[in-house]
């Protein structure tokens, strides 16, 4: 097989590059490990920026979004028993956030690949990336019980953390900077209307919760756990229990909705970055890449910035015959990706309580979040970066 661009991965990351080329007149092929249900209903992200809502719909796939999306001008910080209202279009000139899944979006984008007829291929299981520092990188994989291999101008690994895109990259030319942290998400997805209209974060002694939601009758929550916490340990009863205690505010109107609790899981919480994201014609976009904490519902918006930068390069090189875009790749990416690491690592210390934290941490993320609360620098801070980093 041969393409100008092979894309490794057919999460959101994979499916929209494919799409942006589509627009553009570039081929690309998709190779995806897993088969299309897997991909359409395995459970991720569910906040989108504005730029990724602007970028799905001048990418002609955003009218579903449009339709069923929940768009949040806002959130709730509540701590030390009080509620508090992050307004994102005041702070921000009119920025705000789309709640719409990810497994919504990549059933988007994998209709919109099959209509447009460009090659997308299930259970085709990536083996290697080969002869990234040539102008013919190729990738070996297996599709249907036989061996092939895909070559191409550019590779584009949007493979995730385990995929092969990144052991391509020679140790001695890599860089990596991580902290994994001692607790993890206990998640739920519950099927009661959501207890708030927008999410509600909330810092407690008892430790962190989320209260989010899929839609106007699903509800998606989280507790902060030890990282080493079995899912199925904990009763939806004892569930719903620790989320009220949590959540507890000096607000009588307020009550949490209980329901059925359809589905439970542990996401572990870590940062993760590997430097350079270009080696060659391979370009690293997504988890391949970097990885964020949930708490700043980065991970999703980041592999769009990635995938839009590589796109908008490559184009640029076409038209203009430029390479300066598509050679600071990597640099252009991890500006943004390291603002993304900063904002989602003080979200995570501002609202968890460390398993070993004193009183004087305690106090010390109290005074972190009065201060969001009370001076508008600090809150805009909050509120553009939770909108997203310019793509």
């Amino acid at each position: 097989m041969r393409t100008t661009v092979g894309i490794v991965g057919a999460g959101p990351a994979g499916l929209l590059l494919a799409r942006l080329l589509h627009n553009a007149g570039i081929e690309s092929v998709v190779l995806e490990s897993r088969d299309r249900r897997y991909v359409e209903q395995r459970q991720r992200a569910g906040i989108l920026e504005q730029g990724t809502v602007d970028v799905l719909r001048e990418a002609g796939v955003g009218a579903r979004m449009d339709r069923e999306g929940l768009p949040h001008d806002g959130i709730e910080l509540r701590f030390d028993r009080r509620r508090h209202r992050v307004d994102f279009p005041a702070l921000t000139g009119g920025r705000q956030v789309m709640v719409y899944a990810q497994t919504e979006v990549c059933k988007d984008l994998i209709a919109a690949r099959l209509a447009d007829g460009g090659p997308l291929l299930f259970e085709a299981e990536a083996l290697a990336v080969e002869g990234a520092e040539t102008d013919r990188p190729r990738v070996r994989f297996r599709h249907e019980g036989r061996e092939d291999v895909l070559d191409c101008d550019y590779v584009v690994g949007c493979d995730g953390f385990w995929g092969v895109s990144r052991e391509a990259v020679p140790a001695a030319l890599s860089r990596t900077y991580e902290r994994t942290y001692p607790f993890g998400w206990l998640g739920i997805l519950a099927d009661v209307a959501p207890s708030h209209d927008e999410l509600v974060y909330a810092r407690s002694d008892r430790g962190f919760a989320l209260l989010s939601m899929r839609s106007p009758t699903v509800t998606r929550a989280y507790l902060q756990v030890p990282a080493d916490t079995d899912a199925a340990d904990w009763s939806a009863e004892e569930i719903w229990d620790e989320l009220d205690r949590r959540l507890e505010v000096d607000d009588p109107g307020w009550r949490l909705a209980r329901g059925p609790v359809t589905s439970t899981s542990v996401t572990p919480m870590r940062s993760y970055v590997h430097e350079p994201m270009r080696h060659g014609r391979l370009f690293l976009a997504g988890d391949a890449a970097h990885i964020v904490p949930p708490t700043g519902a980065k991970g999703l918006n980041l592999a769009v910035g990635d995938v839009v930068t590589f796109a908008r390069a490559l184009i640029a090189l076409r038209d203009t015959g430029d390479a300066t875009p598509l050679d600071t790749y990597s640099e252009t990416c991890l500006r943004r990706v390291w603002q993304a690491e900063r904002f989602s690592y003080a979200m995570t210390t501002m609202l968890h309580r460390a398993p070993d934290a004193t009183a004087f941490d305690d106090r010390i993320q109290l005074a972190r979040l009065d201060r969001v609360t009370t001076a508008r620098s600090a809150e805009t801070d909050l509120a553009e970066g939770y909108t997203g980093f310019p793509l």
